[in-house]
């Protein structure tokens, strides 16, 4: 049954549409909008997104196709967008509104939540601390991952950030001191997965699902999907479900939940898109001002909380235009996350899988996630000795490239060795290929034994007597 509405639109701007009415109207609250009477008074949803003493603009999450300025009717909901929210969200399908698609229809609960989330009271967070195994060398060795951490994927068009996301869910299990056994159910150690497409191709999200359903954890998965096809308005809500399903599940049902965003850059272009269309002055390559403030509001609802023993780790996905890390979207995304895993194109030319370029990737958590008790003693040492190995190896290709292979000192000639033997055996690796961490790091010594031993200047000298035999 329909509530009050008030008859006529003062202007219709895309999915923007303006109102007179603007008493006892709240910013994000959620407005239904009829259509004339002729298409069946259809009724879209949208969110109002500005107010002033005489105005109304409404965003739809959807088409204008059949309003019309003098027969359409708005009538305003009073509450902002929700959730309905459960233990039944496990296995299920949304779009990004939050509606279901897969055919089962709504969950069975009465709860709701409000997608723009609470804000968490920066004393209530817990610092993360826990070792995220993953197992892929690359990042378990150089770029830990720690569980309530938000660790971004910067990529490019044609690299395999999908396939390195699948393999990190597939694989991903938490192994620090401080783990609990989640009460809403699934192994110790174990995540639930939250996964959220804005703006993907149909065979993306296909690979997606099939690889969950294939590996068995499509049961532990919510997914929600916002396809090429779908408005931007949607897109831009696809996350805000998604983070506020999987809040509930990590600080209501204590489960430790793994959310994976792809792909920001496609939200981004949605915000551009919105803002454009709403008249806002553009700052940066036509993005608005608050690209920012909207891309903090989204990753700082990744951490864990007292009171709770769930928690929330993010991988967002982004496609850097034209590998082009100083865009705004890595550029900002790079000041608000804790550090970002690069992939490089030239090293996929190469054959290397997964590309995580060695030197512009980093984890500004691993130091609190690594060593005695959660990792290995030897972690730090052999990791920072890798990190300093592999720029002297950059370093003397360049030299290369400009003097020629055959001038170089012997020197240099083992470490040029030392970066072939150090991309083909430690940062390669099979796409389904699970190394433990004492796998890399066992790993890591024995390519540390192609240098001589007095470079290795990083490493504590009773980690070389015990490990490097």
């Amino acid at each position: 049954m329909k509530g009050l509405q008030y008859k006529g639109l003062s202007r219709i701007e895309g999915p923007v549409v303006m109102t007179e009415r603007s008493r006892n109207v709240g910013f994000n609250e959620l407005v239904a909008v009829y259509g004339r009477e002729g298409d069946g008074g259809q009724r879209r949803l949208g969110r109002v997104v500005d107010l002033d003493e005489k105005y109304t603009a409404v965003q739809l999450f959807g088409s204008n196709t059949g309003l019309s300025a003098d027969e359409s009717s708005v009538e305003f909901l009073g509450k902002p967008m929700e959730l309905r929210v459960g233990p039944g969200l496990l296995g299920r399908v949304f779009n990004g509104l939050g509606e279901p698609t897969d055919g089962y229809g709504d969950i069975v609960s009465s709860d709701f939540l409000d997608v723009n989330g609470l804000p968490i009271n920066p004393y209530a967070r817990v610092y993360p601390r826990d070792f995220i195994q993953t197992g892929v060398s690359a990042i378990d060795g150089m770029n830990t991952l720690i569980r309530g951490q938000k660790l971004p994927i910067f990529s490019g068009n044609g690299l395999p950030h999908n396939q390195l996301a699948a393999q990190i869910v597939r694989q991903a299990k938490i192994l620090g001191p401080h783990r609990t056994s989640p009460s809403g159910g699934g192994q110790e150690g174990d995540f639930v997965i939250v996964f959220c497409g804005m703006g993907i191709k149909y065979d993306v999200a296909r690979y997606f699902l099939d690889d969950f359903e294939s590996s068995g954890v499509l049961s532990n998965v919510v997914v929600f999907l916002s396809l090429a096809d779908a408005p931007s308005l949607e897109r831009l809500a696809a996350p805000k479900c998604a983070l506020t399903a999987a809040e509930y599940l990590a600080f209501s049902r204590n489960m430790h939940v793994l959310v994976v965003m792809t792909d920001m850059t496609n939200y981004c272009e949605a915000l551009r898109e919105v803002s454009s269309i709403r008249g806002e002055v553009p700052s940066r390559k036509g993005y608005p001002g608050y690209l920012y403030s909207d891309l903090a509001s989204l990753y700082e609802r990744a951490g864990k909380i007292q009171g709770s023993t769930g928690s929330i780790t993010q991988i967002p996905i982004l496609t850097m235009p034209n590998d082009d890390i100083s865009h705004p979207i890595p550029d900002l995304s790079g000041y608000i996350t804790e550090g970002q895993i690069v992939l490089d194109r030239e090293m996929t030319q190469k054959g290397i899988y997964p590309p995580v370029a060695g030197l512009p990737s980093l984890s500004r958590l691993m130091k609190d996630g690594i060593g005695e008790g959660m990792t290995r003693e030897d972690h730090k040492d052999v990791s920072s000795q890798l990190f300093a190995a592999y720029s002297k190896v950059k370093q003397v290709r360049n030299l290369a490239s400009i003097i020629g292979e055959e001038e170089l000192s012997d020197s240099d000639r083992l470490y040029m060795k030392f970066g072939d033997i150090f991309e083909e055996q430690f940062l390669t690796q099979g796409e389904h290929e699970n190394r433990s961490i004492e796998d890399t790091l066992d790993l890591g010594w024995r390519i540390l034994k192609a240098l001589p031993r007095e470079d290795l200047l990083r490493i504590n000298p009773k980690f070389i007597e015990k490990y490097m035999l």
